[in-house]
């Protein structure tokens, strides 16, 4: 249950020159990444020894669309297997993550352009436990999930995104999981490498991104018919968009797991900070 105490404990705690952690947009790919030991893997494990501990983590997930915007804010998010047509093993993970009601209504309340509804239903879906359970395997740092308003364009996210910059002072590790190129039903397990378009774009997207061009990103239809076939729909691109709406002027960034594959799925992630 939800008390002032709990409440006041994320809104007084850490004043604002506190060090920002951190932001993370991760390439999820396949629901495997999560058991396999492939460069994936491997990789988000050894982000999650280099980060600074977090106190909490906020995830952005492609899997988590409504209407509206939602933020967990149960005390124990179940862990949902939002997939079908793998093997046992991946169905028999679980990631036991504690919520924290408190930094949901915390949440919630930095936010002014929209109503953040609390929500008791949810959990933790694939596009979040899949890259989190990798980095901190022991699962003892609270997750929450923001859901994404399917209702809403681009540019409103990545406003929506700057008003959670509070967050990052507090110690919570802001992480959008999705794909840059994302299109299942060309996606192809003959094709290792990336299709010729979806190299093209993903480079494009990346000299966007590490110029600061975060309109050009925004406006991805623009550069045509390479980006409809990238982005057939914004759910897997859109987590990208609140980690640049979060990024601040000073803060470098590092691209990684920077690869194309199965033709229309690129992994590339993006480091802030």
């Amino acid at each position: 249950m939800l008390t002032l105490s709990g409440f006041r404990r994320w809104s007084d705690d850490l004043s604002e020159d506190g060090q920002r952690m951190p932001l993370l947009f991760v390439g999820h790919g396949s629901p495997m990444n999560a058991i396999e030991q492939n460069e994936f893997h491997k990789e988000w494990g050894r982000l999650g020894k280099e980060l600074p501990r977090p106190r909490a983590i906020l995830c952005v997930s492609a899997h988590w669309e409504t209407e509206g915007t939602w933020v967990t804010a149960m005390e124990k998010p179940k862990t949902i297997h939002d997939f079908g047509g793998f093997p046992q093993a991946l169905f028999d993970v679980q990631y036991p993550a504690p919520g924290d009601p408190a930094l949901a209504e915390h949440t919630a309340s930095l936010v002014s352009s929209t109503t953040v509804g609390l929500d008791q239903q949810w959990g933790l879906d694939h596009g979040c436990w899949s890259v989190i359970r990798p980095m901190f395997p022991d699962a003892d740092i609270p997750v929450l999930q923001l859901s994404l308003d399917h209702t809403r364009p681009p540019e409103w996210h990545y406003a929506l995104a700057a008003e959670l910059a509070a967050l990052r002072k507090k110690g919570v590790l802001i992480l959008g999981s999705g794909n840059m190129v994302h299109n299942l039903r060309m996606a192809s397990f003959r094709s290792p490498q990336g299709y010729d378009w979806a190299i093209e774009i993903n480079e494009t997207l990346k000299k966007r991104i590490a110029e600061g061009d975060h309109k050009g990103v925004i406006d991805y239809r623009s550069l045509g018919t390479a980006a409809t076939l990238a982005v057939p729909t914004m759910e897997h691109y859109l987590p990208l968009l609140y980690v640049l709406g979060l990024q601040q002027t000073d803060e470098p960034l590092t691209f990684f797991n920077d690869k194309t594959m199965m033709g229309a799925i690129s992994m590339t992630s993006v480091k802030v900070g």
